[in-house]
Parts: C-alpha cells; structure tokens; sequence
C-alpha cells in the first residue's frame, strides 16, 4: 500500500532562509518571462540579496514567513506583511507566494493562504492584497479562490525597450 504525502505549512525559521533564497531565485526567474516582470520585479520584487531581505522578514514583527512543505520538503514560501493604512486601519500584504512547478495544484500554496489570511485577521486587518501580473491567469484564479477581486489596476507607459523584462514588455 502506497503511503500518502503530507502537505503542510509552517512557520519558516532562519534555518529554512537558504533554500527560501533557492526558492526564491526559482520565483524570479519564473516570473520574469511574464508580461509586466521587469518593473514589477525592480519595484516590488524581493530585494537582493534574498537571503539577507528573507531574515528581513523573519525578524520582523509586521510580517510572517511560511514554508510549503511535501512530507517535511521546502517546495514552496509565502511572505506576509501588515501594513498600517493612512486612516489608521490595517491591511494585510502578500509580498511574496510561491510553490515549485511539480509541487503545484497539490494543495501547498492553499494550506500556506489559509494560514496567512487567518493570520491578517488575528492582526485585525481590514483586508489582504496580493499581485497578479497581466496574463498570469493561473495566478489570478488561484487568488479568487481565497475571495481576492481586482481593487485597482496600474497601467504603465514605457519610454525605453532596453528596460523590457521577459517578452519585451515591463
């Protein structure tokens, strides 16, 4: 009889923060193909080093990292942050979310949402917000699973080609 993985979450520690960083890498390189990558990844992306902006992370009080786990495998981290607004509420921030190609639809990145959405609420946020860039379908539905919709939208106007990202768009 053939044993069943175990999918799970939990809290990542500086132990897990260089195969975090591998991870990471994966994530850019993946995503910088993507309609949109370049600015979206100079603007809002990690900071390099990943490692030195991972224990960033793990050290600060306002943010939580997750790591997705197969049968106590890294395949996946999600990075979370509080921010307060200008009127005084909170909102969550999905900084980062990513899970490895063959560890997908298994159910990794869904235990480590849940885990962050439970934790915005016990932060008494007001809501979360996470990115999709144009065309990353997959990204979006996933998202809409949890109940996220489209609160705005920023359009972008390029005055260079040389700081195209991925297929020649920023």
């Amino acid at each position: 009889m053939a044993s069943r993985s175990e999918e799970a979450a939990r809290e990542a520690t500086e132990a897990d923060v260089g195969r975090l960083s591998e991870l990471r890498l994966v994530a850019a390189t993946e995503l910088a193909t993507e309609r949109g990558a370049g600015v979206y990844l100079a603007r809002e992306g990690r900071r390099e080093p990943p490692d030195i902006s991972l224990k960033g992370a793990l050290a600060d009080r306002r943010a939580r990292v997750w790591a997705g786990t197969i049968d106590d495998y890294i395949v996946g981290y999600l990075v979370a942050r509080v921010e307060d607004l200008a009127d005084g509420r909170r909102l969550g921030l999905v900084e980062d979310i990513f899970v490895e190609a063959g560890a997908r639809e298994v159910g990794i990145g869904e235990v480590m949402m849940d885990e962050a959405l439970a934790w915005f609420r016990s932060e008494g946020c007001i809501g979360a917000d996470a990115a999709a860039l144009p065309g990353m379908r997959a990204t979006k539905n996933f998202f809409e699973t949890f109940g996220f919709t489209a609160r705005l939208l920023i359009v972008h106007h390029r005055f260079d080609d040389k700081d195209a990202g991925g297929d020649g768009a920023t």
